[in-house]
């Protein structure tokens, strides 16, 4: 009897009401008691994972020159031969990289922005990788930026103080000149005064 009923409609239609009563009591028991609750990210066919990124990342950054150049230009010549978000990405992010011969906060910027405004292209950890490195980017470019202005605002100071420093030099030569020539006409008119002595007492 059991057995009939358990594979009528009706019982498996009852089953499944029980079971989804006890999943929503699941939920709604964590949701009262302060547990987050996580829905399983979206998959993008295709994408690597995180930890390829990483892991490129940091070979890149302790690798020495030929390493360096050979992973650029592998993600170079990715980025240009299958142009995808995933290839666009590495890409970006190697370029986002310090420490190499072919760091370009500027192109990083221009390409990070441009997949982050196709997110959904993207999976949410590259989402998240493109927005952190993104933010890092652009800090970098503001403090080179300052660092530039600071360094062409000292070397104005420095000019102005040595081109002041120049002029005190030329006043003080000039000056001192003055003294010589004062000098010498003093000294000129001394030695007439003693020779008109002189011619008077022979």
């Amino acid at each position: 009897m059991l057995k009939t009923w358990l594979t009528s409609k009706t019982g498996a239609g009852a089953i499944m009401v029980l079971l989804l009563a006890l999943t929503g009591c699941e939920s709604t028991s964590n949701w009262l008691k302060g547990r987050k609750t996580y829905e399983a990210e979206p998959v993008v066919l295709g994408a690597p994972e995180t930890n390829q990124y990483i892991r490129e990342l940091f070979e890149l950054v302790n690798g020495d020159p030929a390493t360096q150049a050979e992973i650029f230009a592998d993600a170079r010549a990715a980025a240009q031969l299958t142009p995808d978000p995933a290839t666009k990405l590495r890409y970006a992010l190697v370029m986002a990289a310090p420490g190499h011969a072919e760091t370009n906060e500027l192109e990083a910027q221009s390409l990070l922005r441009e997949l982050l405004a196709k997110t959904e292209l993207m999976a949410p950890a590259e989402t998240s990788l493109a927005t952190i490195h993104l933010r890092e980017v652009e800090e970098r470019l503001v403090l080179g930026a300052e660092t530039r202005r600071l360094r062409s605002e000292k070397s104005r100071v420095a000019s102005t103080e040595e081109a002041a420093v120049a002029q005190r030099i030329a006043t003080v030569e000039a000056e001192n000149r003055a003294l010589r020539r004062s000098l010498e006409e003093a000294e000129d008119k001394l030695q007439a005064i003693t020779s008109i002595e002189r011619s008077t007492r022979d």
